[in-house]
Order: structure tokens, then sequence, then C-alpha cells
């Protein structure tokens, strides 16, 4: 086929083939239908020999299922060399050809006799080709070979169907002519797409094996007579398997196909008809595909733009995630570790950020811990039996000892250790686990699981740190208790407070009357009380709460140094699934919008 048959029609068929790849490359065809040419026909119908004579290049053929995968085919009309691009593999042998597509096929369908409805794309870049865009599919099979499943021949089926059913699709048919075309699985089932016949263009081939006697009945088929279609009928001879075998280049192969019609006695007013050789399917071809775009464009502008006003209303409905960019993605990033620190700077301040306030949780743990000290008070009769039972030395009668007063005191308040540290840990509960710290990074990060799991493990290893640190300040608050201290006035308040008797100052030490002692301890373990009824809550606050919030803080900060973006921010739930989705949709729809508005 020669270069310049093609260059008077370039120009004004190119940039429509172009149009419709650049919408096709950026994948909106996922979103709606463009305006293809599809080709089908029975297993061994020939499919592989026309695309071969339009393509100039061998594709894979042989019995059984030989196309596995889609497979789009891009002629271009080019001055100067040949070259091939399969996948993203560019190439200029065009024996590598068929071994790229079975690589494809391989790795799509997986290597043996399984199909996939995944596209591969074939551009050939020759003189010798239209300006044309194709898509092969599978051929019909009726009986699965070794290795197929049993419903292979349905699942062929529903392949070709999902292409051929679009009102966009211009079905070329493949059929061979020693074949009862009326009898033949794939006009059958272009026929139910398209039963007027419309968008269905059939190809006859194989007319050297036709038996005799039977031309008038093919030239009547071929001339629209017998099963009318609106496109009609091409017949073409293409390379048979010996001329495959001897080599025969596909140049010399096309003047044989056009001396075959010229000679016959029945087929040659065909090519006076544009109706035979595949020079004429090419041209044909080409001319319908255009017509078909040309026709199809004010639609398919109105749909992109209806479906721009949908993905963008849909948009709005999702929260807003991540940008794509790196650059906006980390930005996003500091966005919502800042959110998450302000919240955590709220929380220990006492302010409602979340349904159960954090303070109302502490203050009833806070006040378990004081009812609890003021059920160890002993009444005066009780420090009194102590006293004289338990903790008597060597003295006589009426004589004091200090010591024994220290000792039953620190004895009282070593007792208070346990409920102390159980009092720690439920409210190491309350703030981290029960309600607080793990609310707030849920509502900050519940999108991110990644985020989600680093933040927890940090609120976890600075719980664990400042408890230990919190134990050891209380330790340390029950070490200082032992002391036995306060000031003079605020124990003379606690004991006339209690006894009957009112003392002050300037009798001391004269009231060390040993028939007061009770009352003596009971008033300085009324101010142990009221110190640790404070101080405990006092140190957990500090501690457990706002210097953990502090450190929690600035450690999430750290998190922005070497961080992998992509990673903290990969996001596992339905809400951002469905915004991922509708954000690429919206990228395809934008792009093909572009593409169109270019054009016209």
């Amino acid at each position: 086929m020669k270069g310049e048959v093609h260059h008077h029609l370039e120009e004004s068929i190119r940039p429509y083939i172009d149009l419709i790849d650049t919408l096709r490359s950026v994948g909106i065809q996922k979103d709606l239908a463009l305006p293809t040419i599809v080709v089908i026909g029975d297993q061994s119908s020939g499919k592989s020999s026309v695309l071969e004579a339009l393509s100039g290049i061998a594709l894979p053929r042989g019995s059984g299922i030989v196309t596995r995968c889609p497979l789009e085919l891009r002629l271009r009309n080019v001055t100067g060399g040949v070259s091939w691009k399969a996948k993203i593999i560019e190439f200029g042998d065009p024996s590598l050809v068929e071994k790229h597509v079975e690589e494809a096929q391989n790795e799509l369908a997986g290597k043996g006799v399984k199909i996939c409805d995944d596209l591969i794309t074939l551009e050939v870049r020759s003189a010798d080709v239209c300006d044309l865009t194709l898509i092969d599919l599978p051929g019909i099979a009726r009986v699965p070979v070794q290795g197929q499943p049993q419903d292979i021949g349905n699942q062929i089926k529903r392949l070709i169907m999902k292409f051929i059913e679009k009102q966009e699709t211009i079905n070329m048919v493949v059929v061979p002519c020693n074949t009862d075309i009326a009898t033949t699985e794939a006009l059958r089932m272009a026929q139910e797409v398209d039963p007027e016949g419309i968008r269905t263009l059939a190809i006859l081939t194989k007319p050297d094996l036709i038996d005799r006697g039977t031309e008038k009945n093919i030239l009547a088929v071929v001339q629209n007579k017998v099963i009318p279609l609106r496109k009609g009928y091409v017949m073409v001879k293409c390379r048979g398997q010996q001329q495959i075998d001897e080599k025969i280049p596909l140049v010399e192969a096309t003047q044989i196909e056009r001396d075959f019609f010229q000679n016959h006695d029945f087929f040659r007013p065909l090519l006076d008809e544009n109706k035979a050789t595949v020079k004429c399917l090419a041209i044909k071809l080409t001319q319908d595909l255009v017509s078909h775009i040309k026709k199809s464009l004010p639609k398919l502008d109105e749909q992109i733009k209806k479906q721009l006003w949908d993905v963008r209303n849909e948009l709005k409905e999702c929260e807003a995630g991540p940008p794509q960019d790196l650059k906006g993605a980390k930005q996003f990033l500091i966005k919502i570790l800042t959110k998450f620190n302000d919240k955590i700077k709220s929380l220990s301040f006492g302010e409602l950020i979340i349904k159960d306030n954090l303070f109302v949780q502490l203050r009833t743990e806070y006040k378990k811990w004081n009812d609890g000290l003021n059920d160890t008070k002993t009444p005066t009769a009780q420090f009194l039996k102590e006293l004289s039972q338990n903790y008597r030395g060597r003295e006589l009668l009426g004589f004091s000892n200090y010591r024994v007063f220290e000792m039953i005191l620190q004895d009282r308040v070593a007792k208070l250790k346990e409920p102390a540290i159980k009092s720690l840990n439920s409210i190491k509960g309350t703030v981290t686990h029960l309600y607080q710290f793990t609310d707030v990074s849920h509502q900050c990060f519940r999108n991110y699981p990644v985020l989600l799991n680093t933040t927890m493990n940090k609120i976890d290893n600075i719980q664990s740190s400042q408890q230990a640190k919190t134990e050891q300040r209380i330790m340390d608050q029950f070490e200082m208790e032992s002391m036995i201290y306060t000031q003079d006035p605020i124990y003379l308040k606690f004991l006339n407070e209690i006894s009957s008797d009112k003392f002050s100052e300037a009798q001391l030490p004269a009231f060390d009357i040993k028939s007061k002692y009770s009352e003596m301890l009971q008033a300085y373990y009324e101010i142990v009380v009221q110190r640790m009824a404070d101080q405990l809550p006092m140190l957990i606050s500090f501690y457990m709460l706002k210097e953990t919030a502090q450190l929690l803080c600035t450690d999430m900060l750290s998190i922005l140094e070497g961080a992998n973006v992509s990673e903290l921010l990969f996001e596992d739930s339905d809400v951002s699934k469905r915004r991922k989705y509708l954000q690429s949709r919206l990228g395809r729809l934008t792009a093909a919008q572009e593409a169109l508005s270019d054009f016209i």
C-alpha cells in the first residue's frame, strides 16, 4: 500500500483520529464510550490476516485463541522509517511485534489460553498505512481447548458484547466467503446489538477458497442484496499460509490481491464499486471512522460537561483529602498534625472538644480518691486504743514518746500507697485509652491508618514513660510525708477543730499530755489527708495530662523530619476510596474537556 494514497486525506482525517486517541490515552473510556471500530469474527475467520494487511506487520496467529486481550491497533501515516510501539516499548524490528504482543498478553491474562479485558495498545508508524485505529477482539470460540474453562465461549462473548453494544462503536465483522454468512456467530452478535445494520461493516475473506458455482451467491452478499448492512461489505484476499511461509512481502501481496480481483470472472466489478481489496477497505474504514467521530463530538462534549458537573458536586460531599502532588501533600500533613496538636492542647486545658469532657471524668476519679482517704480516718477512740495497745514501749504510764507518734502516722501514710497507684492507673486509662487521647487521634486520623498507628504508638510510649515518672513522684511524695511536718498554725487549726480544749503557740510545749495524743494524731492525719487529696491529683494532672500533651505535640511535629508523606497519608476508608475514584474521574474528564476545547 503506497503512502501517497493517504496524503490527500491526511489533513482532514488525522486530527480526528488523534483526538480520539488522546481521549483514550487519558482513560476517558472508563467514563463514557468513544467512537471506535472493533474487529470481531469467529476463530480462523481471517481477522489476523486482515489486520496484518492493514498494518503491514505480522500479528500473533495460529489455531485456537490467539488474541486473548483486546488489542488496540493505532496506524499512523508518517514519512520516513517504520516504527512500532507495544505497551511502552519502542522498537524498529517488525519481527518483534508478535513477541511483544504475546508477552503483553501473558502479563495481563497469564500464560496459557485464558482471556482478559485489559487493553493492549500497539502503535504502528509507517508511510504505507492509513491513519486509523482499530480494536481487535478475541475470536469467538465454541469448544474449549485444554487448559481453558468450560465457559470460555461465554467469556469471549461477554467481552465482545461489552464493546459492540455501545452505540459509539462501528462493528467490523470478519466472515470467510466459504461459510454461510447467515450462520456465523460474529454477524449474529452484531445483528443482536445493531438489528438495522446502521453501524455494522462486514469483511469477506478467503474468496479464493469458495466452491465453484457459489460465486453469484457471494457476489449478491457483497452487493448488499442478502443481509443488508448500512455500511455494506468489502471483500479482501490476504496472504495465504503458503505466501506467508514463502515470506512474500505485503507490497507484493497487495498486487497479487488486485490481480486476483482484476482477473476474476465474477468479482471483477467489485473493484469499480470500491468493494474489494485491502486498499479500498483501509480508505473506507478511515472515512467511516472520521465520519462517525464528527457525528459523535457534540454528544461527547455534552456528556463530558455533564459528568464534570456531577463529579465536582459529588466531591464536595466527600471529606477533603491529601493533594496528589508531594508539596501539597506535605502541606496537608502539616495542617492535620497542627489541628491534632491544637485539639490535644485544648484537651489538656479542659476545653470540651468531644462528647465526654475530660475533666468531668477526672473529677470523678479524684473524688473516689478523696472518698477513699476520708474512709481511712480513725476516730479518736480508735487512735487512743492503738496508741495504748500497739505502740506502747517500755515507758511507764503517763510518759510520752514522740517516736511513737511518728510511727503511727508513718504506718497510716504507707497504707495509702496502694490506693494512690490504683488511682493513677485508673486516671491514665481515662486520659489515654477510654476516652480522650485515643478519641482525638481517631477524630483527626481515622482515614490514615499508618499515621493513626504511628500516633497511637507515640501516645503509648509517652504515657508509659510518664506513668513511670508519675509513680516515682508519688513515691517521693510518700517519702516526704514520712517526715511528719506541717506549719504550726495549720496544725493548731486542725487540733482546735477536733479537741474540746483550745490551744495556742504560747502554750507550747505545755500541752504534751498523753491523754491528748489521739486528738493530736487525728489532727495531723487530717492535714495528711488534705495534702494528699490535692497533691496526688495535681501530680497526675501535671505529668499524665499537661506534660504528656506537651511531649506528644512536640513528638508529632518530629514526624515531618524525613517523613514518607505518601505512606503516612495512605488512606483506607470508604470515603477516601470514593474520593480517590472521583478525583481520578475528575482528572480524566478535565483532560478530556481540555483536549476537546483545543480541538474545537
